[in-house]
């Protein structure tokens, strides 16, 4: 199934099927549920022992349907259950009163001899930690060497975060109904759920505009339509200037100012002490090196309007120069980024930073200065969304899992970034991309979003043995990989 960029929590995705259910009767959709899981089951595997473990709300009614679809298949299938059959309600009582065959009790023993097990006993809702026999059965699939199949999230996974509640096992294979859920790209969860297919069973898309999430997987459908495009009577003048600090530690800030050239700005000035003008004058071709002299000298080339996108932070040390520098971009009001150390330095006042936005702003944290700026609880999506509505800044979160949330709710998942991306430099290349798709006029969410796809979409254009510089050679690859029309 093609499906959107938008993500659904598990209270959103009931809605969801609340509304289809005014004209899909509930019943046909728990069909089409469990038929699907159990044509990709069929689709992968031989025949063979089958355990369908399930639970005593809709997910094992999904699972009582793969069950009777595998048996009829000639599968030879055992089916366990959580609680009384004759407990079970609605479309779950429905489709277990089809199954013929027994029904025994839910635990490890269901799992004897099996050569795949389903996994239907609880879903993406889960609220609480597993325990009593769905525990134990659940730490049995994880000991055991049977492929799991997943009903919409391996049971145990907490569907709005990703967290893991007491245990939950890795799935071979996760399928999962009309929208994916934050949970299955955010980690731990994700490599938990294996690989993950989203199957239509129905659900009419008209129901997206009464749900309305505000949470996106990030990928190119989500801001290309905001995308810079290049104006063919255009001349590097209109395509934004990125100003760049350059601090103590001039590999960071010269990384950024060459991602941001890179990324599309038309000119990129950055701003070297004296004392380390030499140094990034020789190592900057392209880029325009200008002496900046203390606060003073900062302040004379913030105060050219055309320079209208700032980052402050790559190298630049925690000196109080530092923090100064980042209230003065900020003071311009126009697009600022905000990295590394310049966030490090409000970390005993975060409440002078706060005050000090007026424009247009992205804070690009990993996950240690995060947490002396906000309050990590709750998980990665709530606290960056925490975060973003505290600070009235984007926060750009970095980690596998980074995510990019906005003041107004929004927030969007990315999942491309590999694990070559845990090298020196690589954040200072993410910082300078958004700071050059902000002078390039990207609102500052899509902006983020593009800024963290584009990263990881380079990262995987380059493969193993990756640093930093090479994720600023393959921009261009991985804007050919977005399909990212440049043209007007």
């Amino acid at each position: 199934m093609r499906s959107g960029p938008e993500l659904l929590t598990p209270a959103e995705m009931a809605e969801a099927d609340r509304c289809a259910m005014r004209s899909v009767p509930g019943p046909l959709l728990m069909e089409n549920a469990g038929r699907a899981i159990a044509l990709e089951i069929l689709r992968r595997w031989t025949k063979r022992p089958v355990a369908v473990a399930c639970g005593p709300g809709n997910n094992g009614g999904d699972g009582f349907v793969v069950a009777r679809l595998l048996a009829a298949a000639g599968w030879p299938v055992r089916l366990g259950l959580l609680g009384e059959r004759a407990r079970l309600q609605g479309d779950a009582a429905h489709h277990a009163a089809l199954w013929r065959g027994a029904v025994e009790p839910l635990g490890p023993a269901l799992l004897a001899g099996a050569g795949l097990v389903v996994d239907a006993i609880f879903g993406a809702g889960l609220a609480r930690p597993l325990d009593g026999a769905a525990l134990a059965t659940v730490e049995a699939m994880g000991a055991g060497a049977a492929p799991v199949v997943a009903v919409d999230v391996p049971s145990g996974l907490d569907g709005a975060t990703g967290a893991v509640l007491g245990a939950a096992p890795r799935a071979a294979l996760t399928v999962t109904f009309f929208r994916l859920k934050p949970g299955h790209l955010l980690f731990p969860g994700r490599p938990l759920c294996g690989e993950t297919v989203l199957a239509d069973i129905g659900i009419p898309e008209t129901v997206l505009a009464e749900v309305a999430p505000t949470i996106f997987r990030n990928a190119p459908e989500l801001w290309r339509d905001v995308f810079p495009r290049l104006d063919p009577a255009g001349h590097k003048y209109r395509r934004g200037h990125a100003l760049v600090w350059g601090g103590e530690m001039a590999g960071a800030a010269r990384l950024a100012a060459r991602a941001a050239l890179r990324a599309g700005a038309g000119l990129v000035t950055l701003a070297a002490p004296p004392a380390a003008y030499p140094i990034f004058a020789g190592a900057l071709e392209s880029v325009i090196v200008a002496r900046a002299d203390g606060l003073a000298g900062w302040t004379q080339l913030l105060g050219d309007p055309r320079r209208n996108a700032v980052l402050v932070g790559p190298g630049a040390g925690r000196e109080p120069a530092t923090r100064e520098a980042a209230l003065a971009a900020l003071q311009t009001g126009r697009g600022v980024v905000l990295d590394a150390d310049a966030l490090t330095l409000f970390g005993k006042d975060r409440a002078a930073l706060f005050a000090a936005i007026r424009g247009p702003t992205l804070l690009t944290p990993h996950e240690g200065e995060f947490g002396r700026l906000f309050d990590p609880a709750g998980g990665r999506l709530a606290a960056a969304r925490r975060a973003a509505a505290e600070s009235g800044a984007v926060v750009l979160l970095k980690g596998a899992d980074t995510v990019i949330a906005a003041p107004d709710g929004r927030a969007a998942i990315n999942e491309n970034a590999p694990p070559t991306l845990a090298t020196a430099g690589t954040g200072d290349v993410l910082a300078g991309i958004a700071t050059a798709l902000l002078a390039q006029g990207m609102t500052v969410f899509e902006a983020g979003a593009a800024a963290a796809w584009l990263h990881g979409a380079a990262a995987r254009a380059v493969g193993r043995r990756l640093v930093a510089e090479d994720v600023i050679e393959a921009l261009p690859e991985a804007l050919a990989a977005g399909s990212l029309v440049t043209g007007s």
